[in-house]
């Protein structure tokens, strides 16, 4: 469930249920902000998954990838290295191009320092990484225990 739509829907989240949450993400960063929030709202039987999918995979856990979009630092590394490129050989007929890769190596240090990345907020707007939220959506109803959201709870 996109943590968007939690944070959207936080004031429905208070239904009791009797299932375990388990809450994972790619490094376990947003994972760990879903966690507070539903915390915050009550919900027990909670759980998530430290270190996310990169710290399941790198103590063993198996991972079943399906067909779908890059992973978004993969996105990121891309996109900031064809920057940098594009910028450096640019600057070959236009010096002043050359800060298009500052830019890029300033972001990409910030980004790192705070642990956020602007770049990837941006990429994620990109169609083909909005993914339907009607598994969200139904995700919602179970926690909610409500019908008022557009979804069937999942079953």
């Amino acid at each position: 469930m996109p943590l968007n739509l939690l944070r959207e829907h936080h004031d429905e989240l208070t239904a009791e249920h009797g299932d375990p949450i388990v809450l994972v993400c790619a490094s376990g960063a947003r994972a760990e902000q879903a966690g507070a929030l539903l915390d915050s709202v009550g919900l027990d039987r909670l759980s998530v998954l430290r270190g996310g999918i990169a710290g399941w995979q790198q103590h063993g856990g198996e991972l079943n990838y399906g067909r779908g979009t890059w992973a978004m630092e993969r996105q990121v590394r891309l996109t900031a290295g064809l920057l940098v490129f594009i910028g450096v050989v640019a600057s070959t007929a236009y010096e002043p191009l050359k800060w298009i890769a500052g830019f890029v190596g300033a972001g990409l240090t910030f980004a790192a320092v705070t642990n956020t990345c602007a770049m990837s907020r941006v990429l994620g707007l990109l169609p083909h990484n909005r993914a339907s939220d009607s598994g969200g959506r139904a995700l919602l109803v179970a926690l909610t225990g409500g019908e008022g959201t557009g979804g069937r709870a999942a079953g």
